[in-house]
């Protein structure tokens, strides 16, 4: 249904220093805008045709397969590697030297000069090269005890323990989807919009999806491989069944490398909340009803959800107010008021009134929903994502008007005390030994170089400098006396105006929660549910969970597909 301005009171979306901490961006919940459902819904909409043109696995789980996925106006081919599992060198890091599958996503059918070219080069990493039409190149690792139970079952004739998957709800776990030129791998800017895959992120988004595919594909088939009795996975544990994720402190980077990417991100989801918060709805609209069905969904999905959260809110706390939230609805449904007042906009009273009330988690999974009321629009928003990279300078503006630009948009950190110790308490580095990246406390490692972006120290720093010179110096001549501000110069000028690309946070700060930032990407932009933590640097959580089949996109899937019930068999 679109929405004509009729429908709609003006609601403004929330305002940035509000949004922009990092306490409220780790709550963000997955949206029809997030990555894993703004894709999926694409496939939905499009019927893309996914099928096994070749699985050559032995009983040992040793061999080759390869997937041909047809959408509207391109093909594509997955290949993977399938190894028997080993018990050493066995880590989801870079630095591992063993996994259970290898893979790899590439443009056209798959011929076998790149079957063997894939073969020969996926092994070595860094010193291995794709070929031009490769997309994304991928490892993933078993679940070894979910994935060893599953076989067995299927392979005695009967399904696997619900109450075992859903301990974990996945068979394999995502641990590595490198593109964009790593390894290289073709570039995303160079696909263009009209690709099929020229959506942010969407040819990982696509191989995550395949990777899900080969887990339950291949615990079907060693099943076959071990008993003339096997069954099949029944469709429904196969909905459910997601594939796992980590992730750790890179993505801190990723926030900071592409602030115009998460500006437009979070701009879309704010103005399409705004939207559906400003609707003017009366008891008997069907939208009311939709809502209190998607609220219902969550409850259930937040109440069966067995995962541990150290840090987080329990799934126990997030269905309580939800739970309150359905029963403010039901009330507007029957009666026509919200918590007892006369209401033509309910959506934005009642989250007026239960900001305050729920935990942040429940609070933006009402919010998410809202954009659900709104898809035509939420749509067009996310469609109208174009963020490049590009920083530029603005040479012929004056260190006045910077001056004046940065205590208009950056109060928030000029206000951050940068002059003590504290404040430069820890330091970013890249490990070693493990070659990712590190948050350390600066004492243990004192000569490490900082790697992360300093904001609020490079920005007071800079509006020290303009300070001292006069108003009116371009800022071409004021870099050429420092350059050490360039960057952030460049960084300012290109994102003027906009209110949702940086945190408002210092990295460097003990204070600073790290898995916050991982969580506002792992969540709020890929749309990973489950998500929990470990020693708050690493998440762990579940991509696709209720995901519909390749053979539900071919016949036209209809209905909710994420926050999945346990099946009932």
């Amino acid at each position: 249904m679109t929405v004509t301005s009729g429908q709609v009171a003006v609601r403004l979306p929330r305002a940035s220093h509000e949004v922009m901490k990092t306490s409220r961006l780790a709550a963000m919940q997955p949206s029809r805008l997030s990555g894993t459902r703004a894709f999926m819904n694409k496939m939905i909409r499009e019927r893309w045709d996914i099928s096994k043109i070749r699985f050559d696995i032995d009983g040992n789980a040793e061999g080759t397969v390869v997937y041909s996925i047809k959408a509207p106006s391109q093909e594509f081919s997955f290949i993977g590697f399938s190894r028997p599992p080993s018990r050493v060198a066995r880590t989801g890091r870079i630095i591992g030297q063993a996994w259970d599958m290898m893979g790899t996503l590439i443009e056209g059918p798959a011929s076998e000069a790149e079957i063997e070219t894939a073969r020969r080069e996926i092994p070595k990493l860094y010193t291995g090269r794709a070929t031009a039409k490769t997309l994304i190149w991928c490892r993933s690792n078993r679940s070894m005890r979910v994935f060893d139970q599953t076989l067995e079952a299927l392979a005695e004739g009967r399904q696997p323990s619900v109450a075992d998957l859903s301990r974990v709800c996945y068979l394999m776990r995502n641990t590595g989807l490198d593109g964009n030129g790593t390894f290289g791998t073709r570039s995303f800017p160079s696909l263009g919009s009209r690709h099929a895959l020229g959506g942010v992120l969407e040819a990982q988004l696509l191989t995550a999806y395949l990777m899900r595919e080969f887990s339950c594909d291949l615990v079907e088939h060693l099943a076959g491989k071990k008993s003339e009795k096997a069954v099949l996975l029944d469709p429904r544990l196969r909905r459910y069944i997601g594939v796992g994720n980590g992730s750790a402190l890179g993505l801190i980077f990723f926030v900071h490398k592409h602030p115009r990417l998460i500006d437009a991100f979070i701009r879309a989801r704010e103005e399409a909340i705004a939207m559906a918060r400003g609707l003017k709805l009366e008891p008997p609209d069907p939208r009311v009803a939709k809502l209190i069905e998607l609220l219902g969904q969550a409850i259930v999905f937040r109440k069966q959800d067995q995962m541990v959260y150290e840090t987080f809110a329990s799934s126990d706390e997030i269905a309580a107010d939800l739970d309150n939230m359905v029963e403010a609805l039901e009330e507007f449904r029957s009666s026509g008021t919200v918590l007892g007042r006369k209401a033509d906009v309910p959506l934005d009273i009642l989250a007026c009134e239960f900001e305050a009330e729920s935990v942040p988690e429940a609070y933006e999974t009402f919010l998410s929903l809202l954009i659900e009321l709104v898809p035509e629009e939420a749509d067009r928003l996310l469609k109208a994502i174009h963020a490049p990279d590009e920083l530029n300078v603005s040479p012929a503006e004056t260190a006045e008007s910077l001056a004046g630009l940065i205590r208009k948009e950056y109060q928030w950190a000029l206000d951050i005390d940068m002059s003590g110790p504290e404040a430069y308490g820890y330091v970013w580095y890249k490990s070693e030994t493990a070659e990712e990246p590190r948050r350390g406390a600066r004492e243990e490692v004192p000569d490490a170089l900082d790697l992360g972006l300093d904001v609020c120290g490079e920005i007071q720093s800079l509006c020290a400098d303009l300070g001292k010179v006069d108003g009116q110096l371009s800022i071409a001549r004021f870099l050429m006396q420092h350059p050490e501000h360039r960057h952030m110069v460049a960084r300012i000028q290109s994102l003027s105006g906009l209110g949702y690309h940086t945190p408002h946070a210092n990295i460097n700060a003990e204070e600073f929660v790290p898995i916050d930032l991982v969580r506002l990407m792992n969540v709020g932009f890929h749309g990973i549910d489950k998500t929990r933590d470990f020693l708050s640097r690493n998440l762990r959580g579940v991509l696709y969970h209720g995901a519909p089949t390749p053979d539900d996109l071919r016949s036209g899937y209809t209905g909710t597909w994420y926050y999945p019930a346990e099946p009932v068999l």
